[in-house]
């Protein structure tokens, strides 16, 4: 099992434990609620269970069994790399390169794909980057205490990564990126 199997299997158990009900019971209470979209279900979750954003969202993934990892499973990183990076989002590839070019220089790390997205992950997941739509290139970034800077988008406690950072070009990974990026990945030790 990887570590990022076991870190949604312990999240899940917790969501258990928390709610006093088993996850098929959970699922029960979802079929009973008549709700099929994940977005329907997680604040659906989050009503009733009293669950937050971060635990409703992986219960709902587990539920529909429609984690990003699922559906990129059983297939090579260069075939999901070339599903992500293809059509529109393909001119988004260079800035997927020059980021790997210098994340590579860090240390061990994990690559774990995703549909749509490539996770870094040591003891937890540090960056996600991909294209977030054929216009916007994402570099999601799972870190604490930075000083506000106009790049860094600060996100919703709960949300997967602590600030985005929007690119368009792989002339923005720069120094100021990248350090970001290294406290992140220093951070998930």
């Amino acid at each position: 099992m990887s570590s990022l199997d076991k870190a949604v299997q312990t999240q899940l158990d917790n969501i258990q434990k928390k709610t006093g009900k088993s996850l098929t019971e959970i699922a029960s209470i979802v079929k009973q609620s008549g709700l099929s979209k994940h977005g329907e279900i997680r604040d659906f979750l989050k009503t009733t269970l009293g669950l937050g954003h971060g635990d409703a969202n992986a219960l709902a993934h587990a539920i529909l069994k429609s984690d990003g990892e699922r559906a990129a499973e059983g297939k090579s990183l260069q075939t999901v790399l070339e599903e992500i990076y293809t059509g529109p989002k393909s001119g988004f590839r260079p800035i997927h390169e020059a980021l790997m070019k210098q994340i590579n220089t860090f240390g061990t790390f994990e690559i774990v794909p995703k549909k749509g997205y490539i996770s870094l992950r040591r003891k937890k997941q540090f960056v996600m980057i991909g294209p977030k739509t054929n216009t916007r290139f994402e570099v999601g970034i799972n870190a604490k205490d930075f000083n506000k800077n106009r790049r860094l988008l600060e996100q919703p406690k709960g949300s997967m990564c602590n600030y985005i950072v929007n690119l368009s070009d792989a002339k923005e990974v720069d120094a100021e990126l990248i350090s970001w990026i290294k406290s992140a990945y220093e951070q998930a030790e």
